[in-house]
């Protein structure tokens, strides 16, 4: 009897093994496909300088649907655009938190980051202040004025240039240009005076930044490695951060002693208004300063980048150019700033933004997400903890979306319903689900003002001897290697 039980027990228990190879090798079968990694690193030489490039010439080859090992994490790479709709809406709720970047942990407060932080209360608060408050059209609307007289020192500056015929860095003074409309929106003061310490300090610490977040670190690749922060990211993160929040802490203390003093004489129509002064609001001091510090790295940057793309496009193509300088003198009359009510009469120009959008999305990989639970994509299982990317660039040129997908063709859009809003999963430069880009409304303003102005005021044309370099940098925003250089002349 005695061995008739042990019989049964070593059976029972040769089933559960066998029950659970049988369920690993499915699982396994259902993993994504990938190129083999190699023993420790894994998949970390396949992505290459400019990661986006390799992951989607690796995703011609694997699908759209793609596994890679980067050191010890798994990571998955869609470049699809329903690919793209599986994560970020049909499974936003599974992958809607973030993989943080090792240097950002680093710093004591980093999960106070609004990008960062998980789905949870206090980002709720940071959601609904931002769409209720920050970027609702209403306020966006009363201090519009603000954005205006920062594009018309933008074109003074440009007027200057134009009657020396000297070329203008338009890296450089699209940043310029973006920072003081930014922290005219939200403080009602310059941030970007060229002869400032103050102005440049901040934005050596916003490059800075940057800079950390988007170099390849050691730590997140390899979770041990973590703590001994080899290659001094956090050190140098902490830093940068520190000195923009001094600095952003001092500006709100200035504006409550202003309030106390002569109520009369502060702004009332920028953002830091709003928030002084919104009951609603349900985050402290300390929360308010990281916000506005996630709105300066994240804003300043990408826009100024995007302005940038758009009007290397426009000198590379000059058919394109054309219409649109015909388009918006046509409507507005020469030597006119385009204002932020012409927008929705200007469809080319739309259609010139977009394109640059679709082109050259300046966050390519948007920001990674993490898989909670397990998840089904595309056929595929994805593993709880993985990281999930999705190649914005590669989704962008796929030619089962677009027609001649390489090409700057703004016409593309004159009549489509396609736009960067997180609807249509083709042209996600802004990303989507409930973690899409909430400062996509005064960004997309921003970027017409700009550039609508820029065309509208003169001609352009490209330094002798020089041609448009289109040779671009990875990192989580993606630049052009060499600043845009461009001769403007008065018409």
């Amino acid at each position: 009897m005695e061995f008739l039980w042990s019989s049964i027990l070593c059976f029972c228990i040769a089933l559960f093994f066998i029950a659970r190879l049988k369920s690993a090798m499915s699982s396994k079968a259902k993993l994504p496909p990938g190129p083999k990694p190699l023993p420790i690193i894994g998949n970390l030489l396949d992505l290459g300088e400019n990661s986006h490039k390799s992951l989607s010439s690796l995703a011609k080859v694997h699908g759209p649907v793609m596994s890679l090992k980067l050191g010890q994490v798994t990571a998955v790479v869609v470049s699809s655009a329903a690919m793209a709709k599986q994560v970020l809406q049909t499974n936003d709720q599974d992958l809607c938190n973030r993989a943080i970047p090792d240097a950002l942990k680093a710093f004591r407060h980093h999960e106070l980051g609004f990008p960062w932080i998980p789905v949870s209360p206090l980002w709720r608060s940071y959601r609904k202040i931002c769409n209720n408050t920050l970027f609702a059209a209403r306020i966006l609307d009363a201090n519009q004025n603000l954005r205006r007289k920062k594009v018309e020192e933008l074109v003074e500056i440009v007027r200057k240039n134009a009657a020396t015929g000297e070329a203008v860095d338009l890296g450089r003074l699209g940043f310029m240009t973006t920072l003081n409309l930014l922290s005219n929106t939200i403080f009602s003061v310059d941030l970007a005076d060229p002869n400032s310490e103050l102005a440049k300090e901040f934005k050596n610490n916003v490059w800075g930044i940057m800079e950390e977040v988007t170099k390849p670190n050691l730590g997140d690749y390899f979770p041990a490695l973590r703590k001994l922060d080899i290659q001094g990211m956090r050190k140098r993160m902490t830093i940068h951060m520190e000195k923009i929040l001094n600095l952003l802490d001092g500006m709100i203390k200035q504006r409550m002693e202003q309030h106390l003093l002569n109520s009369d004489s502060v702004p009332n129509n920028d953002m830091l208004h709003y928030l002084l002064n919104n009951e609603d609001s349900e985050i402290d001091k300390n929360q308010m300063e990281h916000l506005l510090l996630v709105l300066f790295v994240a804003g300043s940057d990408t826009t100024s980048m995007t302005l940038q793309w758009a009007m290397a496009e426009l000198l590379r193509n000059p058919e394109k150019l054309v219409k649109a300088e015909a388009e918006i003198r046509q409507v507005l009359g020469k030597n006119k700033l385009v204002d932020e009510a012409d927008i929705p009469r200007l469809p080319y120009l739309r259609a010139v933004v977009k394109e640059a959008c679709r082109l050259h999305p300046v966050v390519p990989l948007l920001l990674p997400r993490k898989a909670q639970h397990e998840v089904e994509i595309g056929g595929f299982t994805i593993a709880k903890d993985s990281q999930v990317l999705v190649n914005a660039w590669a989704i962008g040129r796929d030619p089962k979306s677009w027609e001649n997908p390489e090409l700057f063709e703004p016409e593309r859009f004159l009549g489509s319903k396609i736009d960067v809003r997180g609807r249509s999963f083709e042209l996600i430069p802004f990303g989507g689900g409930r973690r899409i880009c909430p400062g996509l409304p005064l960004a997309m303003r921003m970027l017409h003002l700009m550039l609508g102005s820029l065309i509208n005021f003169f001609d352009w044309k490209v330094e002798d001897g020089f041609h448009v370099n289109m040779d671009d940098k990875f990192g989580v925003a993606v630049e052009m290697v060499c600043s845009l250089r461009a001769i403007p002349s008065l018409i």
